[in-house]
This record gives structure tokens, C-alpha cells and sequence, in this order.
């Protein structure tokens, strides 16, 4: 089955923030983390670079076909790098520009602006309508990680309304696993919005692969908005730490919870007409020494 990925990070090295601490890379997929050593990404990362050629070998190896690389405030801004990236493997990629509160944000060369919106010093998203405006304006879309629960629900909603032409994905599948997901996930009942899953299996990590509980809860959404505005998305490479790439499509893939017809609108038929992906690369399937 074809895949479109709708949340993945790259970058050509750490510069972000945490909390107003640096986040600095160190070695073998190691960061320091404001202050604090964490395993950001596989070990095999070991220069702390995190690739689009690793991305691409990645996406081959589990036959994704394309992917939308979003941005985070913890890794800094990778807007120059991104458009090497899209320059590079341009049939493959989708990628977002980041907001970063008081600075100008870019659109020229990208298909998307990323707003990481739990981590705003000013929440009320109405007092950032002017990025929402921009992108309209431009064609291009919003996609934006939302403080946990209902905190920015009533706004989103509000600039959804009155920005009717902008595509606006909500990620993290609304923070599924907090109090208040499900206000996150009706918000796609409004016609330009749609919910992408990247994270989730970061969310139900305790429970681990094959995630039943994360599946459960993608027809829990379904039942709220649709199958028809729920997307897909690894947020690679922090979720491999502990699971392959292809790991975190195959627990979807191999579910008998979910039939032919909404794994194909999750895994990628919902992604490639939100993004606006017009053709997508086949992946041959490549027989590994297992088989």
C-alpha cells in the first residue's frame, strides 16, 4: 500500500531551545536537553545530523512515498536546510517553514508554516492571525501542535472560520493520551481541518508495539470527525529511538481493527489531497534477509 508520512523532522543541526535552555547535540544520537542528556534520536544518528538521505533510506526501506517535514522549537530553526532538502528530493517532500513568535516568518519555497502553539509565550491564537492570513493568502497550509486539551481549541476554531480557504492540520493526533483529546479531534469537523497522527506511538509507548490502545483510539476519532480527516505521521526520528520506521506504520498496516478502505484514507489517500501531492513515487518492495 502507498504512504504518505505527515510529520517528520530533519535537520543539519540541533540549535533550538528548551524551556529558554539551549538544546545542544552531542554524540551517538544524544542531546543535551536543556540542561539534561536524552537519547533525541537513534544511536546510529551518531554525528547528530539528522538527514534527508537518512530520511529517504528510511522511507524506501518501509515504502513510504513521500513525507511532510514539520519543524520544532527544540530542534531550532531549519528553514534553509529544509529548502536543500525539497530541492533535492522534491516529489518526495512537503515542507513547512517554522513561526517563531516576534520574528518574521518565511513562505517563499515552502508549502507550509509550522506553529508550535503549546509553546507560545503569547496562547491566544487569535493574536497570531496574521501568519493564518499569510498562508492563505499564499496557498499554503498550517501545521500546528496545540497546547494539551481545550486551552486553544475556541481559537483555532475561530481562525479556521474566518481563514475558510487555509488547510490547517492539527498534529500529535490531539495529544491523544492527555485529558481533553477528543475537543482536539472535533475541531476536524470544520471543513478545512484535518488531524495528523504523529507522535502516537510516542503517546502509547508504555503500551508499545503493536499499540492496540492507539489503534482504538484512531477509531475513537474516526467516530468523532470521519475517517476522512484523520492523516498518518511518524514524527521521525524521536519515535525511533525505541521502534523502526517502518514500525511505526506497520502496527496500522497489520491491524485487523481497521479495514482495506480507512487504511488507505489514514495511511495516505487523506495526506496526498490535503498536501497536494499529485503523483506519488512508487516503492518496490525489496526482499531483506529475513525473507
Amino acid at each position: 500500500m502507498t504512504v504518505v508520512d505527515a510529520h517528520a523532522h530533519l535537520w543539519a543541526r540541533q540549535n533550538g531551545r528548551v524551556d529558554g535552555r539551549p538544546v545542544i547535540p552531542l554524540e551517538n544520537g544524544k542531546s543535551d536537553f536543556g540542561g539534561e542528556t536524552r537519547q533525541m534520536m537513534p544511536p546510529y544518528m551518531d554525528d547528530g545530523a539528522n538527514t534527508a538521505e537518512r530520511l529517504i533510506a528510511n522511507m524506501d526501506y518501509a515504502r513510504v512515498s513521500a513525507a511532510v517535514i514539520t519543524q520544532e522549537e527544540i530542534d531550532g530553526n531549519q528553514d534553509d536546510y529544509l529548502l536543500l532538502a525539497k530541492q533535492k528530493y522534491p516529489e518526495r517532500l512537503k515542507i513547512c517553514s517554522l513561526y517563531e513568535e516576534g520574528k518574521p516568518f518565511r513562505l517563499e519555497g515552502f508549502d507550509g508554516v509550522k506553529l508550535c502553539a503549546g509553546r507560545l509565550k503569547t496562547q491566544d491564537l487569535t493574536k497570531h492571525a496574521a501568519v493564518f492570513e499569510a498562508a492563505e493568502c499564499a496557498g499554503k497550509f498550517i501545521s500546528i501542535d496545540l497546547a494539551d486539551g481545550d486551552r486553544q481549541t475556541g481559537a483555532l476554531k475561530e481562525l479556521a472560520a474566518q481563514y475558510p480557504m487555509l488547510r490547517i492540520a492539527v498534529g500529535h493526533f490531539g495529544m491523544v493520551t492527555r485529558d481533553g483529546w477528543h475537543e482536539q479531534i472535533k475541531l476536524a469537523r470544520q471543513r478545512n481541518i484535518y488531524i495528523e497522527s504523529g507522535g502516537i506511538t510516542w503517546l502509547f509507548n508504555r503500551e508499545f508495539y503493536p499499540y492496540p490502545s492507539a489503534v482504538r483510539a484512531v477509531r475513537e476519532a474516526a467516530e468523532l470527525c470521519g475517517m476522512e480527516k484523520l492523516m498518518w505521521g511518524s514524527d521521525y526520528p524521536r519515535t525511533m529511538v525505541e521502534i523502526t520506521y517502518k514500525m511505526s506504520c506497520d502496527f496500522i498496516l497489520k491491524s485487523d481493527a481497521l479495514s482495506d478502505e480507512e487504511k488507505a484514507r489514514f495511511l495516505y489517500q487523506n495526506a496526498q489531497v490535503f498536501y497536494g501531492f499529485e503523483t506519488l513515487v512508487p516503492c518496490p518492495n525489496i526482499p531483506h534477509m529475513l525473507d
